[in-house]
This record gives structure tokens, sequence and C-alpha cells, in this order.
């Protein structure tokens, strides 16, 4: 065990964990974060995803030791209140059935929106492989961020 110092969601947390910990245990067994989850455990379906330094990031293969001081951002730092406008645009479009792998969605959709603002729908299918939906609401998604792609432009 050793205690690990993490920027998580814009605030310094520590932990006292094995190094070797991944980080999808870390937040959701030590810190109460549990909107990221666990879903293969091999980083192959996306539900785990995270943004280290705002890059989308597979949580569950990564040992916190990996970290350092890079910045942690999980779905609970978007917004508290589902305001982020991808969350926003998720629920105007009824994207989620089950919802589990949502939030990963959600993290890759606004990684890729802070990248490229008006996505095309190759851009959005690029971005978005490898995070599997098991209710196949891919095409509620696509519109989703586009929506959010919207959203996002109309309040620069």
């Amino acid at each position: 065990m050793a205690i690990i110092k993490l920027h998580v969601n814009g605030k310094e947390k520590e932990v006292d964990v094995d190094p070797l910990t991944p980080v999808l245990w870390v937040l959701r067994d030590h810190l109460d974060l549990p909107g990221t989850k666990f879903g293969c455990g091999v980083a192959a379906c996306g539900a785990c995803t995270i943004h280290i330094d705002g890059l989308p990031v597979r949580s569950c293969q990564l040992p916190v030791a990996g970290v350092g001081t890079k910045k942690i951002t999980t779905i609970e730092g978007l917004s508290d209140n589902n305001t982020h406008p991808v969350q926003a645009a998720w629920i105007e479009e009824q994207v989620p059935q089950c919802g589990y792998c949502q939030s990963g969605q959600i993290m890759a959709a606004v990684a890729l929106l802070q990248k490229k603002k008006s996505p095309t729908d190759a851009d959005i299918d690029t971005a978005m492989q490898g995070h599997i939906c098991r209710c196949g609401t891919y095409p509620r998604i696509r519109e989703a961020i586009k929506k959010a792609s919207q959203k996002m432009s109309a309040k620069s």
C-alpha cells in the first residue's frame, strides 16, 4: 500500500492503495465516484472511460501509479446536475436504454467535441469506435453528439 495523491474533478485527493490498483477501482471504491462503470475489465468496451488531461482513457487497465500529476475528470466532474451540453443533449435525445455504457460514451463524446467543434458522421464514428452499447442506441448517440455540438457552438 502507498499514499497516492490524485487530482480528480478539480480537487486534490489522497488514497492509500496498492499502486497497481486500476484507476477505475480507486475512483469507485476509494473516492466514492461510481459513475465510471466496470464493463469488460480488459479496456475493450469503453464503459470505464474517463479523461486524463482531457484525453479519453480506459480506466480499468490503468494502474493508479501511472497517473502521476495528471488531471482526472470523471462523469461526475462534467457537471453537478447534468447541465454539461453533452449530458443535456443525451437527455433530450433519450439516448440511454439500460444506461450502463453511457458515462463512457459521454466522456468519449466530450473529448471529441473538445477537439472538433462540428464533427462529421465519420468523425463521430471514429471517436466512438470501441464504445459498446448492448442496447444499440448508436443512432441516438450520434444525434446527441450533433445536438451537443450545436449547443456548444451557440455558447461560444
